[in-house]
């Protein structure tokens, strides 16, 4: 057996004794958070969850998500994160690959949601944009500007894609890779870039 064979057996071996405890280590991530999760959780990887006491994060049935370089081989991978300061609602059947949501306000997702990887959705700004405001820390944090994000159901998002705060994004809507979205988003219709723009209407 050569050495690459057995790097490959080695490497397999490790995925089939790691797959199984995933899936539990992330449930009780969510349950030492104070997260609600409906049954069908499935995670490949390690995630990372932080619900602030003020924080909700309620999570549907059949969430799947694939975290870590490892799991999401497809360039800039990272680990699925959930920071969570507000009221953040995830749908049911709903699969994301190395996504962050930051919320601090309010972040809902629909059913049937499909989230590419290393997508980021954020409903603040993180920083105020006076200079003056932003030269104190706690001052600028609590004034940031921040506004609910809101998904429908069956939403498509490419890879790569911000999603700012503030944006509505209608039932079987599709986001084009790499897209940055500072509009909302109306239902069946196709939109990619930066800023991104219509490209087509669903039929």
């Amino acid at each position: 057996m050569s050495i690459s064979t057995s790097y490959k057996a080695l490497r397999k071996l490790h995925e089939i004794l790691a797959k199984p405890i995933y899936t539990p280590v992330a449930r009780c991530a969510f349950y030492l958070n104070g997260a609600t999760v409906q049954k069908g959780l499935n995670v490949n990887g390690f995630i990372q969850v932080y619900v602030t006491r003020r924080g909700q994060l309620s999570i549907g049935e059949s969430l799947s998500l694939n975290s870590g370089p490892k799991h999401n081989v497809i360039g800039r991978q990272q680990k699925c994160i959930f920071w969570v300061e507000g009221h953040c609602r995830i749908g049911n059947n709903v699969g994301m690959s190395a996504t962050a949501l930051i919320c601090n306000a309010e972040i809902s997702i629909g059913d049937n949601v499909l989230i590419g990887g290393n997508t980021v959705i954020y409903d603040t700004d993180f920083h105020n944009l006076d200079p003056e405001s932003r030269l104190d820390k706690a001052s600028d944090l609590k004034s940031a500007p921040r506004a609910p994000v809101r998904i429908g159901n069956s939403v498509f998002i490419g890879a790569h894609t911000t999603i700012l705060k503030g944006i509505t994004i209608g039932d079987n809507a599709v986001v084009g890779a790499c897209s940055v979205v500072t509009k909302d988003i109306p239902a069946n219709e196709v939109w990619a870039g930066n800023p991104a723009k219509l490209i087509k209407r669903i039929v």
